[in-house]
C-alpha cells in the first residue's frame, strides 16, 4: 500500500484543489445532509446531486475511472449490510421464490430501502472522495481543527493514516516470513499459526506506539497539527461556498415542493 492512497491526486492545479480545506470541508457535509434527509422517491433529486458532484469531478481534473473504482468500493459493503432488507420487510410483494425448502418473498417497501441505502451510500462516499483526492491529508488535518474538531479525534486520525501503512507492510512481511516455511498441514493449525501473527501484530503495534510516543514527546509535540503553510479563507471560497449551497438548497426545495 502506498502513502498516497488517499490524497493521490491532491497536487493537481486546480479551483477545487486551491479551495481552504475548511470550505471543502463544510460543503462537503452539507452536501452528506441534504442528501440523506432526500426522501428515495425522488430519483430525479439523486440525479442532480450526481450531476453536482460530475461538474466538481471535471473541475478538480481528477480521472473520472479513478473516482469511480475508488467510489465502487463501498458497495459490497453497503450490499452486506441491505441486501436481506427486500425479503424481510413487510408490505406490497413483488415476486415470490422457493429457495430448496423456503419461499421467501420481495416486497416493494424492501426494494425501496434497498435503493435508498445503496444511493445514499454512494453519493456520500464520491463526495469523501472527492474532498480527500483535492485535499492533502495535513491540510485536510488542519482544516478539521480549526473547525474545533476535538484534537483527539484529529490526532487519531493522523496516527492512523501515518501508520496504516507500517502496519500493512508488517503483516506482508510476516505473510512472507510464514510461507517461506513451507506454511501448510492441518485446518487448526493453520488456524494457531495465524492467531499467533495476530497477536504478534498487537504487541508489535502496541511497543511501536510506545516507542514514537516517547520520540515526540522528547521533540516537544503538543497535540497541534502543523503545516508549511497557513491555511487563508479568500474570496474564492466565500463564492464557492454560497454557490454550492445555493444549488443544494435549490434541489432540495424543488424535492420538498414536488412531493
Amino acid at each position: 500500500m502506498k502513502h498516497g492512497f488517499l490524497d493521490r491526486y491532491s497536487d493537481l492545479d486546480s479551483f477545487i484543489h486551491k479551495l481552504d480545506p475548511r470550505t471543502k470541508v463544510i460543503t462537503t457535509f452539507a452536501f452528506i445532509l441534504v442528501v440523506v434527509l432526500t426522501p428515495p422517491t425522488r430519483w430525479q433529486a439523486f440525479a442532480l446531486y450526481f450531476a453536482l458532484l460530475a461538474s466538481l469531478i471535471l473541475l478538480s481534473k481528477l480521472p473520472p475511472l479513478y473516482v469511480l473504482k475508488r467510489s465502487l468500493v463501498i458497495v459490497p459493503f453497503v450490499l452486506m449490510i441491505a441486501i436481506f432488507i427486500p425479503f424481510f420487510r413487510p408490505g406490497e410483494v413483488v415476486g415470490s421464490y422457493n429457495i430448496w425448502l423456503w419461499e421467501v418473498t420481495v416486497t416493494y417497501s424492501g426494494l425501496l430501502i434497498l435503493w435508498n441505502v445503496i444511493v445514499k451510500a454512494w453519493l456520500s462516499i464520491l463526495s469523501l472522495i472527492v474532498l480527500s483526492s483535492t485535499t492533502k491529508f495535513s491540510e485536510l488535518l488542519k482544516g478539521l481543527e480549526q473547525l474545533r474538531m476535538p484534537k483527539v479525534m484529529v490526532m487519531i486520525l493522523s496516527f492512523m493514516y501515518r501508520y496504516i501503512f507500517v502496519l500493512v507492510a508488517e503483516v506482508i512481511r510476516m505473510k512472507q516470513a510464514r510461507d517461506s516455511r513451507n506454511f501448510g498441514g492441518k485446518r487448526m493449525w493453520q488456524l494457531k499459526t495465524i492467531g499467533n501473527m495476530v497477536g504478534t501484530l498487537f504487541l508489535r503495534s502496541y511497543e511501536r506506539g510506545e516507542r514514537v510516543y516517547g520520540a515526540m514527546v522528547a521533540r516537544g509535540f503538543d497535540g497541534e497539527t502543523r503545516t508549511l503553510s497557513n491555511l487563508r479563507f479568500e474570496r474564492a471560497d466565500l463564492y464557492f461556498g454560497i454557490g454550492f449551497l445555493v444549488c443544494l438548497a435549490m434541489i432540495g426545495l424543488s424535492t420538498l415542493l414536488y412531493l
